[in-house]
């Protein structure tokens, strides 16, 4: 199984990048989707995700209104439309699937792509 998370790449404050999640070896249409991000020092935060008991899209409130998610039609393409990027911004993007959007745990997740956002 594998998640293969890119796009990520420097961008200056208020600019945009979007991030792209490739699946293999597990049908991602049977999870919750989503991303999270790790920043050095930090723990990891949940930003996005399908929700896949409802169709909902959950989002952190530090990405409401700049981030959004999509999906290819064949479920196992999901992106990362990331807007209005500031330095907080700054981490390691990762894309996951899990049983539930909220769950602690985590059924598989990528080695992630690095966003750094210059002011």
């Amino acid at each position: 199984v594998q998640l293969q998370a890119s796009g990520g790449g420097l961008v200056q404050s208020g600019g945009s990048l979007r991030l792209s999640c490739v699946a293999s070896g597990v049908t991602l249409t049977d999870y919750s989707v989503g991303w999270f991000r790790q920043a050095p020092g930090k723990e990891r935060e949940g930003l996005i995700c399908f929700r896949k008991r409802d169709g909902n899209i959950g989002y952190a409130d530090s990405v409401k209104g700049r981030f959004s998610i999509s999906r290819d039609n064949d479920g196992n393409t999901v992106y990362l439309q990331m807007n209005n990027l500031q330095p907080e911004d700054t981490a390691v993007y990762h894309c996951a699937a899990a049983d539930d959007c909220d769950s602690d745990y985590l059924n598989y997740w990528g080695q992630g792509t690095l966003v750094t956002v210059s002011s």
